[in-house]
This record gives structure tokens, C-alpha cells and sequence, in this order.
């Protein structure tokens, strides 16, 4: 039995290359009220970076893909270091820091939660996810 051709299915040829980074957990100060400015909470930051990895798949060569050890450090740090109010800022900022990283990547998607998020309810989580594009103004500085 033959191999199925590709390229005669437009679906599968069509879909983005991905690399998925999930489950970076990180202390961080994000939050509005007086308790989240004072102490670090548990996030978790996952990551769908777009890229084109065909070289890699040929040549097996780090230098023809994302070096996601790279883009796990800077993420780290920006997630440590930024403090704003809002996840949706974090958000933006996690993918401008992935950017900056490496310019091979199209565009990355992040999905940053609060995992004990500040409320009276039994809530799992609370999150955002956004999507952003290489070169787009919704871009923010690290």
C-alpha cells in the first residue's frame, strides 16, 4: 500500500507548523488587588509558536528551527520581572518577548492562567489567550 500524497490534500499541507510549549510554570506579581501586588502567584504560560519547520525536518540542524530553551529563559524572565495589572498586558508581553527571541517565528499564541486566582469561588483557574503576528502593531516592548 502507497504512502497517502500531501500534496493532493490541500488540509494537511495548508496547516501552520507549530512548536508547542506548555505547562512553564512561574511565580510571578500580576494582579490589580492589594494582595497580588505584595507576593508572587502561580502562572502557567503555554505557547504556540508558528514557524516554518521544513530546513529542520531535512537537515536535523538546531539552527534551522526555534531554540525553545532560549524562549523558555527570556519568557521566564519577562513573566518574573514585568508586574503589570492585567494578564492581558503579560499576555502581550510574553509573545513580544518571543518575538524579540527568535525572527523566524510568524506569529505565537499564548495562554497565560492565574492557577489560584484571587476570587471567593471554586475556580480553577483564570486565563487569557491571545495571538499575535511577527511585525503586527500589537506588539509591546518586553
Amino acid at each position: 500500500m502507497s504512502q497517502p500524497d500531501l500534496v493532493s490534500q490541500p488540509d494537511l499541507v495548508s496547516q501552520p507548523d507549530l512548536i508547542l510549549l506548555e505547562g512553564l510554570r512561574v511565580m510571578a506579581v500580576v494582579g490589580v488587588l492589594p494582595e497580588e501586588r505584595e507576593r508572587e502567584q502561580l502562572l502557567q504560560c503555554d505557547l504556540a509558536l508558528r514557524v516554518d519547520l521544513s530546513a529542520a525536518g531535512v537537515s536535523d540542524d538546531l539552527d534551522d528551527t526555534v531554540d525553545y530553551g532560549s524562549v523558555t529563559d527570556a519568557v521566564v524572565q519577562t513573566l518574573r520581572t514585568a508586574s503589570p495589572l492585567l494578564l492581558e498586558r503579560l499576555a502581550a508581553q510574553v509573545a513580544s518577548t518571543v518575538f524579540a527571541v527568535d525572527q523566524s517565528v510568524e506569529s505565537v499564541e499564548v495562554i497565560l492562567r492565574k492557577l489560584h486566582p484571587p476570587v471567593p469561588h471554586d475556580l480553577g483557574s483564570s486565563a487569557v489567550r491571545i495571538t499575535r503576528r511577527a511585525g503586527s502593531s500589537g506588539q509591546t516592548d518586553p
